[in-house]
């Protein structure tokens, strides 16, 4: 039961961490491009997994087979997943953001009915289709009629919805590691790898050039996404994904953009639009009816 409540407990702390994240990422991005904001993001988590891991008394190198299973989670966790969102929120809201990553539980269970073999009830499948509404009125600004002529909102906002289902693989996919290696060793591979994949465009597009400019604020951004957001959050949710079924830890995602919304109005302005509200409760509602068979 302890260890249970411990992993809820972090669980929660991550997505309050993530929730704030899009604000801090669309901060950072007023000072310097996608990749360096990737790149200097988890060099800090590197370091941040690094210390836990030694702090732990984890550290052990993977089996040679495991190696380009590191690498493939490195890459959609990592360097795909944060080169979405941090492209994406060049031309998408923070809270737009958050109101499509609120369904990543969907898409969680989606691929367990498809590869894990695992069983929807009715109202789970009417639930995938609340939510899925609740998406496009999102995206589109409420203009569900734009989706038939091939737009789907701006093109972060598509950016934004692919990282979505992205996230939902990688959780699903390093479920396996875990029976195996301890969280946070197994979370310092994966982020190590997807440093090093995330350096490439970094040197080839001169990412460093921009860091100097930065002002205090922008370094306040990109502190706070490295050390807590990739850091202490991602250690933390992969301890929950030890201990918690996935679609159980899936259901925290619920709060982020609850978080972003927050802390959005206070420190961005952004307002909050009917539709949007609109949509983002019916992605809310959508996921709860999912995830209703965990929660009860």
């Amino acid at each position: 039961m302890k260890n249970r409540l411990a992993a809820s407990m972090k669980a929660l702390f991550a997505v309050l961490f993530w929730g704030a994240s899009f604000v801090a990422i669309k901060i950072g991005l007023n000072y310097v491009p996608p990749v360096t904001l990737v790149w200097i993001r988890f060099t800090l988590g590197v370091i941040i997994l690094g210390i836990t891991v030694g702090i732990r008394h984890q550290f052990l190198l993977p089996r040679p087979r495991d190696w380009f299973y590191f690498a493939l989670l490195g890459f959609l966790g990592i360097t795909f997943h944060q080169w979405l969102q941090s492209t994406g929120l060049v031309t998408s809201l923070a809270t737009t953001t958050a109101w499509i990553v609120a369904s990543m539980p969907i898409f969680i269970a989606i691929l367990g009915w498809l590869f894990l073999k695992e069983k929807l009830v009715w109202f789970q499948v009417f639930g995938i289709i609340l939510a899925a509404i609740g998406v496009f009125l999102v995206v589109t600004r409420g203009n569900l009629i734009s989706l038939f002529s091939g737009k789907l909102g701006s093109p972060g906002d598509v950016l934004i919805l692919i990282s979505a289902p992205n996230w939902a693989i990688f959780t699903i996919l390093s479920r396996r590691g875990l029976k195996t290696y301890p969280a946070a060793l197994m979370m310092l591979l994966v982020m190590a790898f997807g440093w090093f994949f995330s350096t490439i465009p970094f040197l080839i597009g001169r990412g460093w050039e921009s860091i100097p400019k930065l002002p205090m604020d922008g370094w306040f951004a990109l502190v706070f996404l490295g050390i807590f957001c990739s850091g202490l959050a991602y250690i933390f949710w992969y301890d929950s994904l030890k201990v918690l079924p996935v679609a159980q830890v899936g259901t925290f995602l619920f709060i982020e953009p609850v978080v972003t919304v927050v802390v959005t109005f206070f420190l961005v302005g952004e307002k909050m639009t009917s539709t949007s509200l609109f949509g983002g409760v019916t992605i809310l509602l959508g996921v709860w009816l999912v995830n209703r068979i965990q929660l009860t």
